[in-house]
């Protein structure tokens, strides 16, 4: 296996650092939504914020896979080749 240059080692490292961060972020956001619930402020999620959160997430996934599958059987099929008139001619001929 050939060494990695200093610039591909120097991405990696970033996008480790930003992944740890961003890690690091949600785990403090997700642990305090709820914080105040014992102090009578009511905070947190209940059964049906925790419903809505599943439906949207998973609604989300299905989403962007249907839209992936589209774009993949588009290119697949030429959908996505030039539409304006000339580049139509030129292949024809």
């Amino acid at each position: 296996m050939r060494k990695m240059e200093r610039k591909t080692i120097f991405v990696v490292l970033a996008l480790v650092i930003m992944l740890v961060a961003a890690i690091t972020f949600s785990f403090h956001v997700w642990t305090s939504v709820g914080a105040d619930a014992d102090a009578g402020g009511g905070g947190g999620m209940n059964g049906n914020g925790v419903a809505a959160l599943v439906i949207g997430g998973i609604g989300s996934l299905i989403l962007g896979g249907g839209l992936m599958a589209l774009v993949f059987f588009s290119s697949r099929r030429g959908y996505d080749d030039a539409a304006d008139l000339k580049s139509r001619q030129d292949r024809d001929k």
